[in-house]
């Protein structure tokens, strides 16, 4: 008896992190069954800006995108807001797991931290990805020419849950200090906008005075963005552009802060 459980295989604990992992992301998706009307709601704001800001601002050429239609400049943009909107309220589903009990069980369980704020962070990446499908259905619909063959469509898929966890898990980092709801959405209302205007969402940084340009560059929406652009947009490479390499990089990188970040203060959000 001792012989076999000497020889018996120890687990691997990277499976096991991402089978921990995928169980807390499903959980998440599981819980847009019970509330599809929040997705349905969200999406409303970047129809307003395809369907109104977008035809306004394209008559006269108000802002430079080169040869590039405006209104096909701003879509990868509206679509990364979105995203954003999305996954920066994520955060609050951690509040109410608190007041209901489920996080103190959450914490007594095996799963590590980190696991459970990528699983939390993934989840959002899914409800992003119904944002994200309107925006594309929109966009074709008023005549933006994206690029959708299959290949790009699973790049897109890839960015788009990427940038959904990195602002899922600053979504978790915001929600471990601020601890009640009321704080978190003021917090959360007022990150939003600072971050979509502080990036290349509706106009290019090279319009930008240099201070903003700084700030840009170091807001991982920039990234994000700048790769559904070149992405969905052929005749992105007349703009400039960082390049797909470089925004995974820079959005993994983010990912990894803020995971580990989260993972630290995660169980301060019990107490």
């Amino acid at each position: 008896m001792d012989e076999r459980a000497a020889a018996a295989p120890l687990p691997n604990p990277v499976l096991g992190f991402l089978r921990k992992m995928a169980a807390i992301a499903e959980l998440e998706v599981r819980k847009l069954r019970h509330d599809p009307t929040e997705l349905a709601s969200r999406a409303v704001q970047p129809l307003l800006w395809l369907l109104i800001f977008g035809p306004v601002m394209s008559h006269g050429h108000v802002i430079d995108t080169g040869s590039l239609p405006y209104l096909d400049y701003i879509v990868p943009g509206i679509l990364a807001q979105s995203v954003l909107f999305i996954a920066i309220f994520n955060g609050i589903s951690v509040i109410w797991e608190r007041d209901l009990g489920i996080v103190h069980k959450f914490l007594v369980s095996p799963t590590p931290r980190a696991a459970l704020v990528l699983g939390k962070s993934l989840g959002g990446g899914a409800r992003a990805l119904v944002q994200a499908i309107v925006v594309v259905i929109a966009g074709t619909a008023i005549g933006v020419h994206l690029r959708l063959d299959p290949l790009t469509l699973a790049a897109v898929v890839f960015f788009v849950v990427l940038g959904a966890a990195v602002f899922s898990s600053f979504s978790l980092v915001i929600a471990c200090i601020v601890k009640t709801r009321e704080r978190f959405m003021g917090i959360g209302q007022v990150l939003t906008m600072p971050l979509f205007f502080a990036s290349n969402a509706i106009y290019p940084t090279t319009l930008m005075p240099g201070w903003l340009q700084a700030v840009a560059h170091v807001n991982p929406l920039t990234y994000e963005i700048d790769a559904l652009r070149e992405l969905l947009l052929p005749a992105h490479g007349q703009l400039a552009h960082f390049g797909l390499w470089t925004d995974s990089a820079v959005l993994c990188a983010a990912l990894a802060l803020m995971v580990s970040v989260a993972a630290r203060l995660y169980p301060r959000i019990a107490i």
